[in-house]
């Protein structure tokens, strides 16, 4: 993954289509289902395909939307969701982890601590002294991010697995110094899409991480 990749495509499916097909599916869950597999399908076979589908209606009905910004709000709310349903309900969970070790489940605290902060940034980012703040916060996020990661590598057997989440960490590290630079350019410059983009790719090694401590550990 390159700084040229766009966050949203790996960031549309889990966030703006699931929770959609999640509320489908109290109404018909056979239809939710089917969409869902397919998509998903789709989407392995095809990734961005869904980011695509989602741009060409946005252009289509001539809407006059930030998709950066709309998605990175999206995440908090998916945040909020998440906490509220079932164990069972896979798509708003696909990040967490179930392991009931504490070191797991700090890791699972310290991964949507960052997101939600992250997704307070299209509100706050216009007022400076606010958005000064919140960047301290994420700082103390990311940091605290990486402690827990390093307190669940002792969890995983193996060196191949160890090495995996590992690599994770390094990629998360390296997006975390390309937001700050980010950060630094948006006070002289003022473009907020690249800020938004930068704490769009945060969100996606985020969610990297716990999909490779997921897949090693259970």
């Amino acid at each position: 993954m390159t700084m040229n990749d766009n966050p949203l495509n790996s960031l549309i499916l889990p966030i703006l289509i699931r929770p959609i097909l999640l509320q489908l599916e109290k109404r018909d869950v056979v239809a939710s289902q089917t969409l869902r597999n397919a998509l998903t399908k789709a989407e392995q076979t095809n990734p961005g395909l869904t980011y695509e589908l989602v741009k060409g209606i946005i252009q289509k009905g001539n809407l006059n939307v930030n998709m950066y910004e709309s998605i990175l709000r999206l995440q908090g709310a998916q945040q909020q969701q998440s906490q509220s349903i079932s164990s069972d309900s896979s798509d708003l969970i696909e990040y967490r982890l179930n392991r009931t070790e504490d070191a797991f489940q700090e890791l699972n605290k310290k991964s949507a601590a960052l997101k939600r902060i992250l997704s307070r940034i299209p509100d706050e980012i216009t007022d400076r002294r606010t958005f000064l703040e919140t960047i301290k916060e994420i700082a103390s996020a990311i940091k605290k991010l990486l402690d827990a990661v390093n307190e669940v590598v002792s969890f995983i057997p193996g060196i191949s697995g160890k090495q995996a989440v590992e690599q994770r960490k390094k990629e998360f590290v390296k997006y975390s110094k390309k937001f700050s630079t980010t950060l630094k350019e948006y006070f002289k410059e003022g473009q907020a899409d690249a800020v938004f983009v930068s704490a769009l790719f945060l969100v996606h090694v985020t969610n990297q991480i716990m999909i490779t401590v997921k897949s090693k550990c259970e």
